[in-house]
């Protein structure tokens, strides 16, 4: 059975006093006997709170321990969890709560006054419980007499039973044009996605990784709460990524793999090396990235650097976060390449045709697998335009295939740079801005021109201490892309838009 509910049951039963959870900042541990324990006492709790078999509950919290139970505990018990991007903007965050019919959300107090001023414009009724993520266990305060308690005849969320095809995740997209979309994964979703990542990597019990992405992303869900769960592994998770930290907790807590977005790569880089301060991190098996395309260069330096072999991987929220991943055996990667296809079959199509493409030629990457979402809540029409009724879906991204069966990422459909009719990928021109050594970020987006259609601007972040010239990136870019695909600007900037995984939302800067 692929529901979390069966998952955790397993792990109870077989590695009870394992430790699943470090929370650092909590200096607590949960192990998968008492996880289960307090999620039995969460199903009870929401249904003392009227709370049904597929009613939405919202978490809008920072990672900590309170966060990783009720994420779980919330599937445990037969209802949907729909974590809030704490980076929501309040039109955005109005959306998400209205249009998720969520009934209660778990938050802290330092989010509650954002939280409520959204609710303040919903008539519906939503409950907020406020937590503390680093306090011990405890239940729910018991509801107000207008919250609508169970009725005599509604089964207890305990006792009924969960099914793979029943919604466990509602996860809104962060949207980089207009508001984002639901996307309902079920549990055989979720828990696929979980398996595919410990079967990929080869992870087992004895493997502890270090969480350092949020809960309210889908790489953070999947790969580092989901995934444990699955191979009864552990997790470490603090509030935050913290470059300073980061080593720290990996010698501390002897994590044996680390799950990373390429700009955390580009901060530890700029960081210091923890052999330098003495700290053992010989544990390490591997690097995990995803979310975000890797660089070459910043793939090199950062073995060369810290020893750490890099899995590059891809995943979309659509699809439970893993669908590609380079092999474990470093011999057999292939930097540039997130990997091939793993749990679930991929192909390249031509957008205007639907053809299957040969090995090389550039296309839409279509998935089809267990891992693959049910549909975007409350919208047939974009779910009918994603989804085929034999079960592939359309990712909106362009590669290409080589003949080992190795996907290459070029870029997103509307984010492709149309220059004179010719099609740019953006991630050449950042990776010729990257190989700079005062580059520390770098993005490049299509902008409007009488004479092209489109034009090239880039912008960039230097590194700190480091200095460059607009006239010095653009002679750069010159070098090793030539005139046509060299950048028309380049503007320097603080910060780039990003989603909660860290990729860059060029569509947005494209409007700025």
């Amino acid at each position: 059975m692929l529901t979390i509910r069966h998952v955790l049951d397993s792990q109870a039963r077989d590695r009870a006093d394992a430790v699943y959870l470090v929370a650092p900042e909590a200096g607590r541990t949960l192990t998968f006997g008492q996880l289960r324990r307090q999620s039995v006492a969460l199903a009870q709790a929401l249904s003392q709170r009227g709370l049904r078999k597929g009613d939405k509950v919202s978490l809008m919290l920072h990672n900590g321990y309170q966060t990783a139970r009720l994420f779980i505990g919330v599937m445990y018990a037969g209802c949907v969890v729909s974590p809030i991007n704490l980076l929501a903007q309040p039109s955005v965050l109005r959306h998400v709560l209205e249009h998720s019919d969520t009934r209660l959300v778990f938050t802290g107090a330092e989010h509650a006054p954002r939280l409520r001023q959204a609710l303040a414009g919903i008539e519906r009724r939503i409950d907020v419980i406020e937590v503390d993520v680093d306090a011990e266990w405890e239940e729910p305060a018991a509801p107000a007499a207008a919250a609508s308690p169970r009725p005599p005849d509604c089964a207890a969320l305990a006792e009924v039973d969960v099914a793979e095809d029943d919604d466990a995740l509602l996860m809104y997209t962060s949207g980089t044009t207009g508001l984002p979309k639901g996307v309902v994964l079920s549990h055989r979703n979720v828990v696929s996605g979980g398996r595919f990542v410990s079967e990929a990597q080869q992870l087992g019990p004895d493997d502890r990784v270090l969480a350092s992405l949020p809960l309210y992303h889908i790489n953070g869900q999947i790969v580092t709460a989901v995934a444990p769960l699955v191979h009864g592994g552990g997790v470490v998770m603090p509030h935050r990524f913290s470059a300073t930290a980061f080593w720290q907790l990996v010698a501390q807590h002897r994590c044996t793999w680390i799950n990373v977005v390429p700009t955390i790569i580009s901060y530890l880089l700029n960081g210091p090396d923890p052999r330098a301060l003495g700290l053992d991190v010989a544990a390490v098996r591997f690097c995990r990235s995803a979310s975000a395309p890797l660089p070459p260069a910043q793939h090199r330096a950062f073995e060369r650097r810290f020893g750490i072999g890099v899995i590059e991987t891809f995943g979309m929220t659509e699809t439970a976060a893993p669908c590609f991943t380079n092999p474990l055996d470093p011999q057999r990667r292939k930097l540039g390449s997130p990997g091939c296809a793993f749990g679930n079959d991929a192909k390249v199509v031509d957008p205007a045709t639907g053809a299957t493409l040969p090995p090389g030629r550039i296309g839409e990457l279509m998935i089809r697998g267990d891992n693959v979402m049910k549909g975007y809540y409350k919208d047939p029409a974009a779910t009918a335009a994603t989804l085929h009724p034999d079960g592939w879906m359309h990712t909106g991204d362009l590669g290409y295939m080589d003949a080992d069966g190795f996907v290459y990422v070029t870029g997103r459909i509307k984010e492709l740079i149309i220059k004179g009719g010719e099609n740019i990928a953006p991630r050449e021109i950042d990776e010729a801005l990257l190989e700079h050594p005062a580059v520390l970020e770098a993005a490049s987006v299509g902008v409007p021109d009488e004479h092209y259609g489109q034009e090239i601007g880039a912008f960039v972040i230097l590194k700190p201490g480091a200095a460059t010239t607009e006239r010095e990136l653009i002679a750069h870019c010159r070098d090793r892309l030539g005139r046509f695909k060299t950048p028309r600007f380049v503007r320097f900037v603080d910060e780039l838009p990003k989603g909660p995984s860290g990729k860059v939302q060029r569509l947005k800067l494209s409007a700025g």
